[in-house]
């Protein structure tokens, strides 16, 4: 008797309302999880990759941005649900890379990550 290998994690993600839709590379091993003001309230779980590399329909036509404190990086939503989808570096220096609310994707992608905490409130580490 064959046993059947479990089907692939989706990769694919999108905000609430379907607007902004997310593609990933690859899929993630780890995602962090902070506590900084910004970060606490939106709920976000982040995964990186390298800017460009995830293919983001939708955006900017259905999205907005938000840019605070030292003016590094836009935080972008989709203008008519308001879920949080990702968040781009302002300077587009080589090397440069993003981050992915892994909050938009299938439960079982986010379940199949290692989650890391980052005091991006107080100490600016990881605490495990």
């Amino acid at each position: 008797m064959t046993t059947a290998s479990p089907a692939p994690l989706s990769l694919e993600g999108s905000c609430h309302c379907g607007a902004v839709r997310l593609t990933l590379p690859s899929a993630p091993e780890k995602a962090t999880a902070c506590n900084c003001s910004l970060c606490r309230r939106l709920g976000g779980l982040w995964v990186y990759y390298e800017f460009g590399t995830v293919r983001i329909e939708g955006h900017p036509e259905h999205t907005d941005g938000y840019v605070w404190g030292d003016r590094t990086l836009r935080t972008v939503r989709c203008r008519t649900c308001g879920c949080a989808t990702h968040w781009e570096p302002l300077d587009l220096k080589e090397g440069a890379r993003h981050g992915v609310n892994l909050s938009n994707f299938e439960p079982a992608l986010v379940a199949s990550v290692q989650v890391r905490h980052f005091d991006g409130a107080d100490t600016w580490t990881f605490l495990d």
